[in-house]
C-alpha cells in the first residue's frame, strides 16, 4: 500500500472539513470541539516530525497551536507539510517509534490511519462522512490486532482475550483472527465498518455487521480496549 499517497489524500480531507464552524463537537472525542481536533492533529504531525528528523518522542506540545480559526487552520497546513516532507524520505530510515519497525516505514502507516479515523470524526462532526478507502480501512483494521491491541496489552490497559474471534471484510475479502485457539464467533462486513467498529465509533451491533456463533464470546473477545 502506498501511505504516503494515502496520507496526503486524508491530510486534504481533514483540512477540507475545517471549512466552517469549528466550535461543533466531536462524537467519540470526550468534549473535543473541531478546533480541539485540529490542535491535536497539528501537534501529532509536528510530534513525528520530531521522532523522524531528531530520533526522540519527547516534544509533543499542543500549547504551540493558535485558537482563531484562520490561523488554526493555517497552523494545521503547516503542520501537514512538515509531516509529508518528513515521510517522503527513504521508508527504512531509522526514527524514532512507539513500536516496531523503527523506521519511517511505522509512521508513514501510523499517520495515514491516525488521520483516515479523525478525518471520519471531523466529517461526522459537521454531519456528513465520505467513504473509506476499502483496502486503507482493512489495512487499519490489520494494524489494530498487530500494533494497538499488542500495545495496549503491554501497557497494561488490556488483557488478552481468552477466546478467538474472526473478523471478515465482506469488501477486500480481508480476515483476521484474534485471540487464541480456533474463533467461536466471526462478524462480517465492510472493512470501514470493522475499522469503526473496532475504534469505538460504531457499536458492535451496527447493520453493517454481521454476526455469527457464539455473539458474546466473540464480544469479550473484542471489549479489549483494543485501541487508546
Amino acid at each position: 500500500m502506498d501511505h504516503l499517497k494515502a496520507l496526503r489524500h486524508e491530510l486534504d480531507a481533514f483540512d477540507s472539513a475545517l471549512d466552517g464552524d469549528l466550535s461543533a463537537r466531536v462524537a467519540h472525542c470526550g468534549d473535543w470541539s473541531l478546533a480541539d481536533l485540529a490542535v491535536h492533529r497539528g501537534a501529532g504531525n509536528l510530534w513525528v516530525v520530531t521522532a523522524v528528523r531528531k530520533r526522540h518522542g519527547r516534544g509533543y506540545d499542543e500549547g504551540a497551536a493558535p485558537r482563531e480559526r484562520d490561523a488554526l487552520r493555517e497552523w494545521h497546513a503547516r503542520s501537514a507539510r512538515d509531516l509529508v516532507a518528513a515521510l517522503s524520505a527513504d521508508p527504512a530510515t531509522e526514527a524514532w517509534t512507539f513500536s516496531p519497525p523503527r523506521t519511517v516505514a511505522f509512521w508513514l502507516r501510523r499517520r495515514a490511519q491516525e488521520t483516515l479515523m479523525h478525518r471520519w470524526d471531523a466529517e461526522h462532526a459537521r454531519g456528513a462522512t465520505s467513504p473509506m478507502d476499502p483496502a486503507l480501512a482493512a489495512d487499519g483494521v490489520a494494524e489494530v490486532f498487530d500494533t494497538m491491541a499488542p500495545r495496549m496489552v503491554s501497557r497494561g490497559a488490556a488483557v488478552p482475550p481468552a477466546r478467538a474471534v474472526r473478523l471478515t471484510a465482506t469488501d477486500t475479502g480481508d480476515a483476521w483472527v484474534h485471540g487464541p485457539g480456533e474463533p467461536v464467533a466471526e462478524v462480517a462486513g465492510p472493512a470501514e465498518g470493522l475499522l469503526l467498529m473496532l475504534w469505538g465509533r460504531k457499536p458492535r451491533d451496527h447493520a453493517s455487521l454481521t454476526w455469527a456463533g457464539d455473539r458474546a464470546a466473540g464480544a469479550e473477545a473484542l471489549s479489549g480496549p483494543l485501541v487508546p
